[in-house]
């Protein structure tokens, strides 16, 4: 037996920030992929070291990162490389020497971004005594339900 579903909501559509009109189904593809590619953790945290570091290998971008796996960090990387935010440069050495930095295009989208690191760094203070009080509304569920 099945049961009824809801009809699923239509999609979400962008809106221009200045202009108010509806984006072209187009642009607003790219608006969804891009957000969907670099609002993860480890794409921002990718991005923020090589916009500090500059050119890196991946090594160095792994220790930087900081408790990435090497698969996730691959992926995270290859798919910057596809939007055109970074380049990989491979050097014909032994061992194969791969490097990793940003192109314009992603040192643009850096700046873009600059201003969350700089929400959460205002922000800070607040957000944890929201996360303590939030824990504290959990304890005092699962202590009532016991």
């Amino acid at each position: 037996m099945t049961t009824p579903t809801s009809p699923a909501a239509p999609p979400h559509h962008f809106v221009h920030p200045h202009s108010g009109e509806a984006l072209s189904p187009e642009i607003e593809g790219v608006v969804r992929d891009i957000i969907g590619r670099v609002a993860d953790k480890w794409s921002l945290i990718a991005l923020e070291v090589l916009t500090e570091h500059g050119r890196l290998r991946f090594t160095e971008v792994r220790q930087r990162v900081g408790g990435v796996s090497q698969k996730v960090l691959t992926q995270v990387l290859r798919g910057m490389e596809e939007d055109g935010l970074l380049t990989r440069t491979v050097h014909a050495e032994v061992p194969p020497r791969v490097e990793y930095e940003l192109t314009l295009l992603g040192r643009e989208l850096s700046r873009a971004l600059c201003g969350v690191w700089q929400w959460a760094e205002r922000h800070r203070d607040e957000i944890a005594q929201a996360r303590q009080r939030f824990a504290s509304r959990l304890e005092g569920k699962v202590a009532r339900s016991a």
